[in-house]
């Protein structure tokens, strides 16, 4: 039964994850058609970029405490992006240039999330797989 936790709490933190980089893309594209000016739009892209990267990094370390080895595998370049941004220092949205970027950071917050839906089906599918599993092991 531990193991239909992990997975489920894996699930809602790739749901939280979408979440935050669904709103990311939606800033910028608030930003492309005009919507909102340049500084509201990359303040609020910045408020949500550490806890991407917090939460990201939690899903990593719980998937690593509990067990799912292959699950961490296919966390790790992600991670490792993540921080390789963070110690770059190149994680924030600048003001400034972000017209000029606005399709580079686009097109990284699509990988992003193709990523993280990728992942949220075989999170969904391992939570299915583990429940019937141990629906099995009471019979």
């Amino acid at each position: 039964m531990a193991d239909v936790w992990a997975w489920l709490l894996s699930f809602f933190i790739l749901v939280s994850l979408v979440v935050l980089v669904v709103f990311q893309l939606m800033c910028l594209a608030d930003l492309e058609f005009d919507y909102i000016n340049p500084y509201d739009s990359a303040s609020r892209i910045n408020k949500v970029i550490l806890p991407e990267f917090i939460i990201h990094g939690v899903l990593s370390f719980i998937y690593l405490v509990t067990g799912h080895w292959f699950a961490a595998l296919l966390c790790a370049p992600y991670l490792y992006y993540n921080v390789t941004l963070y110690l770059g220092r190149q994680h924030l949205v600048d003001v400034t240039e972000i017209f000029n970027q606005l399709n580079y950071e686009k097109k990284r917050r699509l990988w992003k999330l193709g990523y993280l839906i990728i992942m949220l089906f075989i999170s969904l599918f391992m939570v299915i797989y583990s429940a019937l599993e141990d629906d099995e092991d009471l019979v």
